[in-house]
């Protein structure tokens, strides 16, 4: 095991497509949204035992999560859980992270990565990551891992990549795109040189450390400042004060979409984000006319398909003539939802927040 490889989880979001499973107060990286027995973000830090000691793990999430993350991983001591008193987007929840790893050990390879992802082919994943992790301790790159696209998929985001490559597998990135419209996904698949944005990130701490001075140069200087406090009584209260000052920005439109040192790994490892009810569908196992249910002991459908259920075990719950639908019951709230306008549980939330209150949210 490499003591200079170091992985940070990022769980400090909430999770709300996943509403009213997911609630702000038990986000999704909290649940077993799968039915495997084993929480997102327990299987996310499994995997990463394999790649790293586990003292070089750490978790950066919201404050108000602390008891959730000791309680499902108790074997990360206190000072790998760094909290965050507000939430301002992926970018300084990174910093945080890599200038504390950096304050420890300026020779640190780091891969950062979400608690919430699905990994099929954990041993394709791990070495992936462990390859990443070797190039960017040599080189003075930042890596991200792409996904080679199955199909034209509007929710993910998109990487180009040019045919300059180093180690023979990492490629230059050309470009960035959001969430494209369904023809222009369609394109990218057709020219063959695009890939799914997993998310997850590999950089040497020093590479990283200087991106933030050349591209993001206040959050640079604000995380930089804490290097007195890293590791201390103090870092704390420092940190959480110093987020206030932090603008709302994402790593990937701060850092990776103006960087010209960006390298991506072309992967294949059975990935899924978890985003929307229907990545559960495509993975949940189905019965013979299409319907995932989890947990399925107390769920009699009647003339019914396609249908994504879950509910709490204990109850019965009788669905019949029911086709394409999200049926999820948790806690005081029920969606009945058809599959194909899930986009709406967003908005649905901030309607349920505005009538309600954040009782139900």
């Amino acid at each position: 095991m490499n003591e200079n490889y170091y992985a940070i989880i990022m769980a400090g979001g909430i999770g709300s497509r996943f509403w009213p499973i997911s609630r702000t107060s038990h986000p999704k990286q909290f649940i077993d949204i799968l039915g495997t027995g084993k929480t997102l973000i327990q299987n996310t830090y499994e995997r990463f035992l394999k790649v790293c000691p586990k003292e070089n793990i750490y978790v950066v999430t919201n404050e108000n999560y602390t008891k959730l993350v000791k309680q499902q991983l108790p074997d990360m001591a206190d000072q790998q859980i760094l909290t965050e008193p507000v939430m301002r987007n992926t970018a300084p929840c990174v910093a945080y992270g890599c200038f504390k790893i950096e304050s420890l050990n300026p020779d640190a390879a780091i891969v950062v990565a979400p608690s919430d992802q699905q990994i099929l082919d954990e041993d394709a994943f791990i070495s992936s990551i462990k390859k990443s992790l070797a190039t960017a301790a040599a080189n003075n790159y930042l890596i991200t891992l792409g996904i080679k696209p199955s199909r034209p998929d509007t929710g993910y985001g998109y990487i180009q990549y040019t045919d300059d490559v180093i180690n023979d597998e990492f490629h230059k990135v050309k470009t960035f795109t959001e969430k494209p419209t369904l023809e222009i996904a369609t394109t990218f698949i057709q020219s063959g040189d695009f890939l799914w944005n997993a998310g997850i990130f590999v950089w040497s701490a020093q590479a990283i450390v200087k991106a933030f001075g050349q591209y993001l140069p206040d959050m640079h200087e604000i995380f930089a400042d804490a290097r007195s406090v890293y590791n201390s009584d103090n870092e704390k209260a420092h940190i959480h004060t110093a987020y206030q000052q932090c603008i709302n920005i994402s790593i990937d439109y701060g850092i990776m979409e103006k960087a010209d040192n960006v390298y991506v790994l072309p992967s294949d490892f059975g990935w899924s984000d978890l985003g929307t009810w229907a990545s559960i569908y495509d993975l949940a196992e189905k019965d013979y006319v299409g319907n995932a249910v989890i947990p399925a002991e107390k769920v009699i459908m009647y003339d019914s398909s396609n249908c994504m259920v879950n509910v709490p075990g204990e109850k019965l719950v009788i669905l019949q003539g029911l086709h394409d639908f999200i049926v999820v019951e948790s806690n005081n709230s029920l969606l009945i939802c058809p599959r194909d306008q899930e986009q709406n549980v967003k908005q649905i939330v901030n309607d349920v927040k505005s009538r309600f209150g954040a009782k139900y949210i």
